[in-house]
């Protein structure tokens, strides 16, 4: 009889969750930290401060994030290398990631050149170090959490960890970029940069499951191995429309709230606030729901949900910032399943795939360049659009401002049901093949 394997060190822990938790996880505050004011301020500010086009600022975005998310699936096979030789590596080079990334986010919030042609330089250049050294960063950060293994509800509460602290994150920057400006927030992003690296050290050490040491997968062979996963090429398609919808409202959201609403810069803090608070309390519902529902279909019942709540957006004029602090609420509530359940989705495809302790990185490199695609789409083709159809920040006229409406709530609708209407036939919808009780944990 063959032995059983000896159980994972993570279970070991199983007594103090919630510090390991905190001391994994807590990394995850300061890189969202840092995605909201790349993603969703900086364009707001180079557009209404330093006077450049918002169509022009659109197409350079989208081809950084473009550059930065085809070397994904490279960072990926590189973190691979890294964990393939020691903790301690992965660990040294993360540091180096850490302080190339407040460099850079400090220098895009500080520009040194006043011309255009000047800042056009400098945005792109700090935009690409800064890109870089976050997706390195990222993407060690949760392959250590994808080898730390589980069934589908504990790969939701490793997500959960590190998203919860993320939500923490993003409020904090939300209110922090229009209150204390640029200094106090690049501050405490430091502080909590620091504060989470070293957290890292102390977080629970994945192993290679059994015990032995995994071999690695030829360079060339690993980095194109993903994709040749039917399963995972189906769950990145969803994953692709999905994110794309949830965007293309950060990216305009901003510019809705106080053309359209003529909402303050304190009440669009809150909205801010409110949306990612929500989702965290959130999360313990979704997380619940995984338990009976499975994350599949956990994860389609929040894109309903999402739809349901947000459509009727594109309706609100000015002072209706009451009804829109509910629609945050409750988009908000849904978006926690969003940053949840589409990981823990992978983490489990990477362990029925053989995946963990050999190419997990590689895995995680074409879901940060999904990412990274989602966020070119809505900055390169949203911000373009908006300036064809007449729109300009700033806008009073109520002609001017119905693309914005459109684009803003509308289009990301009709892209949220599409994701939808792909997770069912695609992951959830039993074939032949697949009995229906085999759909409820998460791919077929």
């Amino acid at each position: 009889m063959n032995a059983a394997p000896p159980p994972h060190p993570f279970a070991a822990r199983a007594a103090v969750h919630w510090r390991a938790g905190l001391r994994y996880g807590l990394l995850g505050l300061p890189l969202a930290f840092a995605a909201l004011p790349m993603y969703v301020v900086l364009p707001h500010r180079y557009a209404q401060q330093h006077g450049l086009a918002l169509a022009s600022i659109g197409v350079l975005l989208m081809v950084v994030r473009l550059c930065d998310a085809l070397v994904e699936p490279l960072l990926g096979r590189w973190c691979d290398q890294l964990y393939a030789r020691s903790l301690h590596t992965v660990l040294g080079i993360a540091g180096g990631a850490a302080a190339l990334l407040a460099l850079g986010l400090t220098a895009l919030y500080f520009p040194l050149p006043t011309d255009p042609r000047g800042l056009w330089v400098w945005m792109f250049a700090g935009l690409a170090v800064t890109s870089v050294a976050h997706s390195q960063l990222t993407l060690a950060h949760q392959a250590w959490g994808v080898r730390l293994g589980g069934d589908a509800v504990q790969r939701s509460r490793i997500v959960a960890w590190r998203e919860g602290h993320a939500l923490v994150g993003v409020v904090a920057a939300s209110a922090l970029a229009l209150t204390w400006g640029p200094a106090g927030m690049l501050g405490v992003f430091g502080l909590a940069l620091a504060g989470g690296y070293l957290l890292w050290w102390q977080a629970p050490r994945p192993a290679p499951l059994g015990g032995a040491p995994a071999a690695p997968a030829a360079p060339r062979a690993s980095v194109w191995r993903p994709l040749h996963d039917a399963r995972m090429r189906r769950l990145l398609l969803v994953f692709l429309c999905n994110g794309t919808a949830s965007a293309i409202p950060a990216a305009l959201m901003l510019f809705f709230a106080q053309d359209v609403l003529r909402a303050r810069e304190d009440e669009v803090a809150l909205f801010l606030a409110l949306y990612f608070v929500c989702a965290a309390l959130g999360l313990p519902l979704w997380l619940r729901l995984v338990g009976r529902w499975g994350l599949a279909r956990s994860w389609l019942a929040a894109m309903l949900l999402a739809v349901a709540c947000f459509g009727w957006t594109a309706a609100l004029g000015a002072g209706q910032t009451l009804s829109f602090a509910v629609v945050c609420a409750l988009t908000g509530v849904a978006f926690g399943a969003d940053l949840a359940l589409p990981s823990a989705m992978l983490a489990g495809l990477v362990a029925r795939a053989g995946a963990v302790g050999h190419t997990e990185g590689a895995y995680l490199g074409w879901w940060s360049l999904t990412t990274k695609f989602n966020l070119a789409l809505a900055a390169g083709g949203a911000l373009p659009l908006l300036q064809w159809w007449g729109y300009t920040p700033g806008s009073t006229e109520a002609l001017a401002l119905q693309p914005l409406r459109w684009t803003y709530a509308l289009l990301p609708c009709a892209l949220k049901l599409l994701a939808a209407a792909l997770l069912y036939l695609l992951c959830i919808r039993p074939t032949p093949r697949t009995p229906r009780h085999a759909t409820k944990g998460a791919l077929p």
